[in-house]
């Protein structure tokens, strides 16, 4: 079999990095496929056996690409549709594998060019347009979700990568034959290339050292690693902590991640609640490095306080063998329950009572920890996720 995978986003950088796209096509392609892989000129190569990467310009003057809705990306998604319809006249394709806006455009162009259509939807689309403030006009708005299920209704199969989308396909009546859940729960490093001439030099960093902070000897470390985005709860963990080393001084707060106004901004407001002497931000490190942080902690904690889909992180999470005390949201209920992490509501009472208990507890954080790894082996696993994308590839042949 041979498919044209399409990635309307900057593939493949350190900030919004596209997992699922790369995690997607790396298994398509062990499991025999040929893969052409079009995406946007931003960003760095990485060694994918049997994938050519292809892009379209860079446009580097128009800056950087933003998540969410932009037009820039408007911008983009123009050459992507050229190169589309290029590829598709070259080449046969046995299908195509759009994700997210790329389905619009390929609903059109699957009867020109009798291809199978994937609609990979990491999100809703309409809902992107207003959670993303970029517009709230109705008639545009009630436009993209007529065409989103037109997408749906045209595809010979679909992606959703969490229940909550999932439930919204249902929803639809959309038939459940030709869809397939299929979570971002694996995390195999990534390779990348090394640069050439034309690269950006400000896309990746050199990697940082193993140990670019001091870390406090005889400490509990509390870990969080990830983005620092308002929804990610970082504000309610910080409120929270003075509570936690007020009756526990062992205990001691590592922030992973995050860009530099980020992490300025939060190191201000941790000073303002007396943590300085116990809080430690890192700033943005390389992936290896975020996860060994994570391997030296006594708890691993996930603050989220809003979003629908389920973070990336919590499979990781589940999988480190380290209890887990996230908030008690959709986001995350649709993955965890009390028997595999410590459910907390999303205040900071809520969490730093949460943190406290799971310190507390050895024996019960112990068993917590080894339900949620014996999860993530039997749901969420490489293996689990290799055979889910073969039904895929079973279902398109």
């Amino acid at each position: 079999m041979r498919a044209l995978v399409i990635a309307p986003q900057p593939f493949f950088t350190p900030r919004g990095t596209p997992f699922s796209v790369y995690y997607r096509t790396l298994v398509t392609s062990e499991l025999g496929v040929k893969v052409d892989l079009l995406t946007y000129g931003e960003g760095q190569d990485i060694d994918i056996p049997g994938v050519r990467i292809i892009r379209i310009p860079r446009f580097g003057f128009l800056g950087k690409v933003r998540v969410g809705p932009s037009f820039l990306k408007l911008f983009l998604d123009l050459f992507l549709t050229i190169w589309t319809i290029a590829l598709l006249s070259r080449n046969h394709y046995d299908f195509v594998h759009a994700h997210e806006e790329a389905v619009f455009v390929c609903r059109f162009l699957k009867p020109i060019f009798s291809f199978k259509l994937v609609y990979d939807m990491h999100s809703s689309l309409p809902q992107q347009l207003t959670n993303f403030q970029f517009t709230s006009s109705k008639p545009l708005i009630s436009l993209f979700t007529k065409l989103e299920a037109s997408c749906l209704r045209a595809a010979d199969a679909i992606i959703t990568i969490c229940p909550d989308l999932s439930n919204y396909v249902t929803g639809l009546r959309i038939d459940t034959k030709k869809h397939v859940l299929i979570e971002n729960s694996i995390f195999d490093p990534v390779k990348i290339l090394p640069r050439t001439r034309n690269s950006e030099n400000d896309l990746l960093t050199p990697e940082p050292k193993q140990n670019p902070v001091e870390l406090p000897p005889r400490k509990r470390l509390v870990v969080y690693a990830g983005t620092l985005e308002h929804y990610q709860g970082i504000a309610l963990l910080i409120e929270a902590f003075p509570k936690v080393v007020a009756e526990n001084p062992d205990a001691f707060l590592l922030i992973v991640g995050g860009t530099g106004p980020q992490v300025q901004k939060y190191s201000l407001l941790a000073e303002a609640f007396g943590l300085a002497p116990h809080c430690i931000f890192t700033g943005r490190v390389a992936q290896h490095v975020a996860r060994y942080y994570s391997s030296l902690a006594s708890l691993l904690v996930s603050p989220r306080i809003e979003g629908t889909n389920t973070p990336l992180k919590v499979y990781e999470q589940l999988a480190s063998g380290i209890p887990l005390v996230a908030t008690n949201i959709y986001s995350h209920t649709q993955v965890l329950d009390q028997n595999v992490a410590f459910l907390v509501e999303p205040n900071p009472e809520g969490m730093a009572g949460g943190i406290l208990t799971a310190l507390r507890s050895g024996g019960s954080s112990q068993l917590v920890a080894a339900n949620a790894r014996r999860l993530y082996e039997q749901k969420y696993s490489r293996p689990a996720y290799v055979m889910k994308m073969r039904n895929l590839l079973e279902l398109l042949s």
